[in-house]
């Protein structure tokens, strides 16, 4: 479609160029070198006014202490380098989020407070097929972000983003914009991410792993990526940031220490987008055998549905699979001729390789 995918992480020096126009620019993960620590919980509240007339000032002076500078050493298949990137603090004794491409093949993380000396920090849990990383520095007393559940986040909303844009010199880079669109999904190098908030508030390079929040200064999604234009298509202003919703639910397991991808569905099938305007992924390819095949699915149909959940693309089938675990039952709904028809599968463990 000539759309390109660049994650907004900045990485200068050796092998690495400024920006790399990839799906994703997710690289392979470091090991984990630390260990799993007691923490503070997170602040959640739920938003109060979601269409609240926007005050950027009021907005930037709440969040601007929970808004953190990551830099890192990297050492990959690439070469070696330097990279940039934006952190969000969830909890007072140093808890910090941001995107898995930021510090995946660091040798070395920094973390940066305010106008303070960076501090080391450690890795705590990395996972590449949701692109998000939790990292840990020593901590009393730090500023926390409050979270809003992205689920009531309503397109048209405004928002600000906060991050450490091209990694210019002194504060963090502010804009504004709306949320203008809900439940996008991509392709990434490492599979597919779902359930992402699109907005026109404007990302670049250094603003992988800050913040993307409401009117009341509360955090709905972690900016990751930007779409840009290719032979045949323009694209502007178009950015993705993880949302809330799927981060809570992922954070138990990166602060376990985790690093290992844990086991994914698999329906056995091979899908690709829709290109008359309708909704759902085409299945191209359905393995003998497989959930998939059992079920009776078979190419052409469209699988519009997964367990009631709507399916906009293949990124989107893709993420709602890799989501689910293998021993996962899973409601199917495709249409095929015309009909809607539906049924139940037990999803196998997604094969290695």
């Amino acid at each position: 479609m000539g759309i390109t995918l660049v994650a907004c992480v900045l990485l200068t020096g050796g092998a690495f160029a400024i920006g790399r126009a990839t799906k994703n620019d997710t690289k392979s993960v470091a090991p984990a070198t630390s260990q799993l620590v007691a923490t503070t919980p997170v602040a959640s509240v739920v938003s109060s006014a979601p269409t609240a007339a926007l005050d950027v000032a009021k907005v930037v002076a709440t969040i601007s202490p929970s808004v953190v500078k990551v830099a890192v050493d990297i050492k990959g298949a690439q070469g070696a380098g330097e990279g940039v990137g934006t952190g969000v603090i969830l909890t007072t004794d140093g808890e910090i989020l941001t995107n898995a491409h930021v510090v995946a093949d660091a040798t070395q993380v920094r973390v940066v407070l305010g106008k303070a000396e960076p501090v080391d920090a450690k890795v705590l849990g990395v996972d590449i097929g949701n692109d998000l990383a939790l990292v840990k520095i020593d901590g009393k007393d730090l500023p926390v972000m409050k979270i809003a559940p992205s689920d009531q986040v309503r397109v048209g909303e405004p928002v600000v983003a906060m991050g450490y844009a091209l990694d210019l010199e002194g504060d963090p880079s502010v804009t504004s914009g709306i949320i203008s669109a809900l439940n996008r999904s991509m392709i990434t190098d490492s599979g597919a991410l779902d359930g992402l908030l699109q907005t026109d508030a404007a990302i670049s390079s250094g603003n992988s792993g800050g913040p993307l929040v409401n009117a009341a200064g509360e955090l709905i999604g972690i900016n990751t990526a930007v779409a840009t234009g290719g032979a045949n298509n323009t694209a502007n202003n178009i950015g993705f940031a993880i949302a809330t919703n799927e981060i809570q639910r992922l954070l138990p397991r990166l602060r376990t220490g985790g690093t290992k991808q844990p086991a994914q569905g698999y329906l056995g099938i091979g899908v690709s987008n829709r290109h008359d305007g309708g909704r759902g992924a085409i299945v191209t390819d359905v393995q003998a055998g497989s959930p998939a095949g059992k079920l009776g699915l078979s190419v052409g149909d469209v699988v519009t549905k997964v367990s009631g959940v709507a399916i906009n693309g293949q990124g989107g089938l893709i993420g709602a699979i890799r989501d689910s675990a293998p021993g996962d039952r899973v409601t199917i709904e495709y249409e095929r001729g015309g009909k809607t028809m539906t049924g139940e599968v037990t999803l196998d463990a997604r094969p290695a390789g």
